[in-house]
């Protein structure tokens, strides 16, 4: 039974803990809050009664297996960034996993920072990009894996929030329908300086076109203005889907629904409960964490370095939208990127 550990108790942190329901192998043992009201809460709402303040003295008195990272970018209140600041930490403690909850990064420099730090650490960080653990799409991608679909022939995915906030989740998907396939270019658009000065800094909207290492080309579009709807809900995080198109077929996971198309079971489709499927996504999500510890062999889809090459076609489609070239990846992204965009957008 591994032990694990939650930093941050806000409300994504409830989703995480819930998500125990559907795990086996490990159970929390210890929470981290700098915010008391919020760390008794949570202890309170899920019966756990090792509650800590300070990351340093739960790292050392508890030695978790698995911290779950679960805070936003940016430290409450301030513009500091905080990812690379605590990944750093559970990797100077010798935590042996991490999830740490998504976007991974907000820019070049903390992508950077972060980029080097999965040359050298020891701790197997994974991202928290559970859609990839949603049941009916674990169905749709053996559906193409057993080429029910017939060779993948084209891949166009979207979601209507921001590119920072979104995009992580629907490269994800792209990549999880294609073996985790390295993109090599990409020309991008931008448009809209709204969010810029946010928490997560990024574009208002993007569009781009990709290929990947396996000569694939995917569409990917972010933004209410140019992005389809994919659930009756009005609520713009709930738009994020994926459109696998094949020479026999094709598969469509939506927020809120599904279908497929194949040449042997013609076309079939239905509603999806979003919530149900996320969280037993999320405890899925865990007990591959787990697996991973267990088998060098069964490394996590989402795994750390994975994750940083979607966040750096990410920052590739914005340096592509500010030069009008095409960005040969992985790239080198230049400091200051978000003071370019601020200054074209």
């Amino acid at each position: 039974m591994y032990k694990t550990a939650i930093l941050g108790c806000g409300g994504r942190a409830h989703s995480h803990a819930d998500a125990y329901r559907f795990v086996n192998g490990g159970k929390i043992a210890a929470i981290c809050d700098m915010n008391e009201e919020l760390l008794n809460g949570f202890g309170e709402a899920f019966n756990i009664s090792s509650r800590y303040t300070d990351l340093d003295e739960m790292l050392v008195k508890e030695k978790p297996d698995v911290l779950h990272i679960v805070t936003a970018p940016v430290l409450r209140g301030t513009n500091e960034r905080i990812r690379y600041p605590l990944m750093k930490k559970a990797s100077d403690h010798g935590v042996p996993a991490a999830i740490v909850e998504k976007p991974i990064a907000v820019e070049s420099e903390d992508w950077k920072q972060i980029a080097g730090l999965a040359e050298e650490t020891k701790t197997k960080f994974v991202v928290n990009t559970q859609l990839n653990f949603h049941p009916q799409n674990l169905e749709l991608k053996q559906d193409v894996a057993e080429g029910k679909i017939g060779e993948i022939k084209f891949i166009d995915a979207s979601a209507r929030s921001t590119p920072v906030d979104q995009g992580p989740h629907v490269l994800q998907l792209v990549s999880s329908y294609i073996d985790n396939s390295r993109p090599v270019r990409v020309l991008g658009q931008i448009s809209g300086g709204a969010h810029l000065d946010s928490a997560q800094p990024s574009p208002q909207f993007a569009a781009a076109r990709v290929q990947y290492d396996n000569g694939l080309h995917v569409s990917v579009a972010f933004g209410t203005a140019i992005a389809p709807s994919a659930s009756d809900d009005p609520t713009v995080f709930f738009h994020k889907r994926v459109f696998v198109i094949g020479e026999d077929g094709f598969v469509h996971w939506r927020f809120s629904s599904w279908e497929r198309s194949t040449r042997d079971g013609g076309y079939e489709g239905g509603p999806l409960n979003y919530g149900e499927q996320d969280v037993i996504a999320q405890g899925n999500l865990t007990n591959a964490v787990f697996d991973w510890l267990d088998d060098e062999n069964n490394i996590h889809p989402t795994h750390l370095k994975q994750s940083l090459a979607e966040f750096n076609l990410l920052l590739g489609i914005y340096y592509s939208g500010i030069t009008n070239e095409v960005i040969e990846l992985p790239f080198d992204p230049p400091d200051g990127l978000m003071d370019m965009l601020r200054e074209r957008l």
